[in-house]
């Protein structure tokens, strides 16, 4: 319901509803239900607001449908703000440090803090998740723009385990202070053991379906649900169905804990 998948009007049964919503914790944030936001920058676009600080991420995620002439020319990002933007399906023109790139579905940039990205929609439509979040610095230490494909990307077994497999999408290096993985279970694979640990994560779900632990709670997940863990969140899923369960996830990294 709602205007994702252009179901509105009057509804022909009870309003029930997916969500979770356990703010400081965790979340889950079904298609039905998302509302459309006015932002500043974003043209012919319909675009909604996931994670942000008010939930409790440090982060905020953004779900964005590009329509004929979709851009926005203004720049997404600011001083001291880093930004990523992944293509869910659809082709965009990525614009950043004077540079142009064409990203296709599964392709994706990322820019430092100070740069600001711009995006023109090539399609009658393309689907977007984008990301930002301020860059905590460290000295001696950069980051640079980073646009790719997740085709280009290898694809290792997670943690030893032959059935379940995961992508870096940015660099293993200091300067960057967070990274965005695809995590693939194929049906019936799991995490090896539930996490419990101090990063968050704003994940999407690309694919198939699951169970999904969220603080000792198992909650069933599909494609195209978000799902935000905070830290400590209790976390870990089972890939279920005939299609393998796939999600883009971020995840803060490489800083210790400032007191």
């Amino acid at each position: 319901m709602g205007y994702i998948n252009n179901n509105i009007g009057y509804p022909k049964d009870l309003l029930a509803s997916r969500a979770v919503i356990k703010r400081q914790n965790f979340a889950l944030i079904p298609p039905d239900g998302l509302v459309k936001n006015i932002i500043p920058g974003f043209e012919n676009c319909d675009i909604t607001i996931l994670a942000t600080p008010k939930l409790g991420a440090s982060f905020v995620d953004y779900l964005l449908t590009m329509y004929q002439g979709g851009q926005n020319l203004q720049g997404f990002g600011d001083d001291g703000i880093e930004v990523f933007a992944y293509v869910i399906e659809g082709e965009v023109s990525a614009k950043a440090n004077e540079q142009t790139y064409h990203l296709q579905t599964g392709g994706y940039i990322y820019c430092p803090a100070g740069v600001k990205l711009y995006l023109q929609n090539l399609m009658p439509s393309s689907r977007l998740f984008l990301y930002k979040r301020r860059y905590n610095p460290i000295s001696g230490y950069q980051t640079r723009v980073i646009a790719n494909h997740i085709q280009h990307l290898e694809r290792v077994n997670y943690e030893n385990m032959d059935n379940v497999f995961i992508q870096d999408l940015l660099p293993k290096e200091l300067g960057f202070d967070m990274n965005f993985h695809i995590l693939t279970f194929l049906p019936g694979a799991s995490h090896g053991y539930i996490e419990t640990h101090v990063q968050e994560h704003g994940a999407y779900l690309l694919s198939g379906e699951g169970m999904y632990l969220l603080d000792n709670q198992w909650i069933p997940v599909k494609k195209d649900d978000y799902i935000f863990m905070g830290a400590y969140a209790l976390q870990a899923c089972y890939a279920v169905g005939q299609q393998p369960l796939s999600y883009i996830y971020s995840k803060d990294c490489h800083r210790d804990v400032e007191l």
